[in-house]
């Protein structure tokens, strides 16, 4: 398989593969903890995946012993002079290349090897599916450091596992293991350590070879569904099937069937 290095960052990796973007966050030596370098690089890589229109589908995953084990302590301590209103805009940088991640119109897959603690959970949350390998550990451990969620954490985490539960393990900032996040729907899949990368792997190529266009609509559609009522829903989803039946994509499906054939979709 060829691989095409995207771009040069100093805290991850961004390969282009057979139309799927691989985001790997590579600070191991630290278990990728998250610092203003990492959060910028993540901003960086998130654009570049948006906008090139040859990578259909999207890994996220961390190199070493982590997918990302939370926020960088020191860069924490560095932060403390700059008040609450310092923080809070610091803050709203990052939330642009978060929703930016999350209304990305393209599936997201996260491999979580390892912890996914704290905003480190919080960006496995963005993505649309998520695997896990049997090291993988979850914890919204904000409160043992005294701090209330970020990264839209106390909005996903509810959204995935139930708001009881999510009060459960945000107000202890207890951990739980792969299997209790599969039994809770978080994670979709538990695959052995030396599996994941092939497991994500295979799923990705799998929505890179199908109709990109109807996959994103349909991903927005389902995330805007646990907002909106139903008539506004269906305003949504006659809008969005509309713009699906104007596709190239559709156009090659319906003829493929007349053809009695496998569609070749090429995203468009």
């Amino acid at each position: 398989m060829e691989s095409m290095e995207l771009m040069e960052f100093t805290t991850l990796t961004l390969e282009k593969r057979e139309g799927v973007g691989i985001i790997t966050l590579n600070r191991p030596e630290v278990l990728n903890a998250l610092d203003f370098d990492m959060s910028r690089d993540l901003g960086e890589a998130v654009a570049r995946v948006r906008d090139d229109e040859e990578v259909r589908a999207v890994i996220l995953t961390g190199a070493g012993r982590a997918f990302c084990s939370g926020g960088d302590i020191k860069g924490m301590l560095a932060r403390l002079s700059q008040g609450a209103a310092g923080r809070r805009e610091a803050l709203k940088t990052v939330y642009r290349w978060l929703i930016e991640l999350i209304n990305l119109e393209k599936p997201v897959i996260a491999a979580v090897n390892g912890y996914a603690y704290g905003a480190g959970l919080s960006i496995a949350l963005a993505a649309d599916i998520l695997i896990a390998a049997e090291s993988a550990d979850f914890a919204l451990s904000f409160l043992k450091l005294g701090l209330t969620p970020d990264f839209a954490g106390g909005y996903l985490l509810p959204r995935a596992i139930g708001l009881n539960r999510a009060k459960l393990f945000t107000l202890t900032a207890d951990s739980f293991g792969a299997e209790t996040a599969r039994e809770f729907g978080l994670v979709s899949k538990v695959v052995p350590d030396g599996e994941l990368s092939a497991e994500a792997w295979q799923l990705a190529r799998r929505l890179a070879d199908g109709p990109t266009r109807a996959l994103g609509l349909t991903k927005i559609m389902l995330n805007k569904s646990l907002n909106f009522n139903l008539l506004d829903f269906l305003e949504l989803e006659a809008s969005y099937h509309a713009l699906s039946g104007g596709t190239e994509d559709f156009k090659e499906a319906v003829k493929a069937f007349g053809e009695k054939r496998k569609p070749e979709f090429r995203g468009r």
